[in-house]
């Protein structure tokens, strides 16, 4: 299980917000900065006494930049970083109510479901050893039954079977189960939480019954009246895991948990929010965009939505919004939305120097990726500082002459630039391959200085 632990959003200062963002996500220190203190001030509410806490609703942010400047990239880093519960929408998948489409409470019900994930992850977490030692005990029996150890030696061989089993040694041995001890209660519990009769949650619960019974019961139930089944032991110790963490962990109270973090710490963003800008003609398109609006403002601004962790009040929910708002402009939206998001930042078009610092400084840094990726084969790609310096600024002009994509735009001129590299790998093993500025160059600029090519290749 991987054990690493989020950050707790409530022990970070604005300033160490902006740090760890500064980690992934270069420049757009003001978008940085109106994020942190929006998130800042979640701690703040808490910590207001019952009544003015109630009055204080989150200054909810309106992010404007082109693609690929880092606005999604913000909010994905947040999602990752903190322990909030967090979803990303588009604001184009929903459709007015009576239409084709998702409604808009589903983001609620998304939110609440994501919320109720990690709450249960936790939980799980917690419990971990009470729940392996469980899991152990019902194999070694099984392991032992096969081997018919009786009398005095039990003990003594089962820690070492014990042992052994944590080595891995006997994954691939085959035991023989009593299905009972496979739960399906991970199926009842999608079922007794639909309380709130809407048709996303009932679909949702029939998904997850049927990824229950495909993934882990399929082995168990079904297959004709014996109530023994044999299975690996490294299928049936997967298989268990998540049936003993089912019986341990407490459902209401998991539901309970998580519906208090999405009232009081739940983020929205919403992306592609221009998209759905009215504009002064007033054909049917824009009224279907406008309907979209109205459906969004009742979230926005307060209302209840039932999910599966019960009813959700929407009102402390802090929503970023995101859009590039090229041909449209946030004064296109409808003046009651605008007033719901009273914070609003630009993000900056990246320059070649954005890019040579993206390539070169974030923890995720392209440069170190493709390292790693072709390190895998056993070839060493070093880059020399002439050559970051030339994909950036060929990065820059290509965004420049064809359509301006951001930062994506480096991912194309690095598969172009490491394509033979990359297909050729298996025979360059063992080999250093440095790229500096020529090599770039002589890999690039032709395509690059290639209009018609570099719109269908760059």
């Amino acid at each position: 299980m991987n054990k690493a632990q989020r950050v707790p959003l409530d022990d970070l200062t604005p300033k160490e917000i902006v740090a760890k963002l500064d980690k992934y996500i270069i420049g757009q220190s003001n978008a940085k900065r109106t994020i942190a203190v929006a998130l800042r001030n979640r701690k703040r509410r808490k910590m207001l006494s019952p009544e003015m806490r109630d009055e204080v609703s989150p200054k909810n942010i309106i992010m404007i930049g082109s693609t690929g400047v880092g606005k999604t990239e913000i909010a994905r880093r947040i999602a990752r970083l903190f322990n909030a519960p967090f979803i990303k929408v588009e604001a184009t998948k929903y459709t007015e109510v009576g239409y084709v489409g998702r409604d808009v409470e589903s983001m609620v019900r998304d939110l609440a479901s994501t919320a109720l994930q990690s709450v249960k992850a936790e939980l799980k977490q917690q419990n971990e050893d009470v729940i392996e030692k469980r899991v152990e005990d019902i194999i070694l029996d099984a392991l032992m039954k096969k081997r018919h150890y009786q009398g005095s030696e039990d003990a003594h061989e089962r820690e070492e079977m014990r042992q052994s089993l944590r080595n891995g040694d006997f994954d691939d041995e085959e035991i023989e189960l009593d299905a009972s001890l496979f739960t399906s209660q991970n199926a009842n519990m999608e079922i007794g939480i639909l309380g709130g009769g809407n048709m996303d949650d009932i679909q949702e619960a029939f998904a997850n019954i049927s990824s229950v019974l495909s993934s882990s019961a399929a082995p168990i139930f079904g297959r004709g009246k014996s109530k023994v089944r044999k299975l690996s032991v490294k299928r049936a110790y997967d298989i268990l895991i998540e049936s003993e963490s089912e019986k341990i962990i407490d459902p209401e109270k998991a539901r309970d948990i998580a519906a208090e973090r999405v009232e009081q710490s739940g983020i929205i963003f919403i992306d592609e929010i221009d998209k759905i800008a009215g504009k002064e003609n007033n054909t049917s398109q824009d009224v279907s965009r406008e309907g979209v609006q109205r459906d969004i403002l009742p979230i926005v601004e307060g209302t209840k939505v039932n999910t599966r962790c019960g009813v959700i009040d929407t009102t402390h929910i802090l929503f970023i919004a995101a859009g590039a708002f090229h041909v449209s402009k946030p004064s296109d939206l409808i003046p009651e939305l605008q007033g719901r998001f009273p914070l609003r930042v630009e993000l900056d078009d990246l320059t070649s120097e954005d890019f040579y610092r993206i390539l070169k400084e974030p923890e995720n840094a392209l440069l170190k990726q493709y390292k790693a990726l072709l390190a895998t084969e056993g070839v060493n790609i070093e880059f020399d500082d002439d050559g970051v310096r030339r994909i950036s600024e060929l990065a820059y002009k290509v965004n420049s002459t064809n359509e301006n994509i951001g930062a994506r735009r480096l991912h194309t001129i690095m598969e172009n630039l490491l394509e033979e590299v990359s297909f050729s790998a298996d025979e360059l093993k063992g080999q250093t391959i440095r790229i500096t500025g020529p090599y770039v160059d002589e890999r690039l600029k032709k395509t690059i200085e290639n209009q018609d090519l570099s719109n269908y290749i760059l």
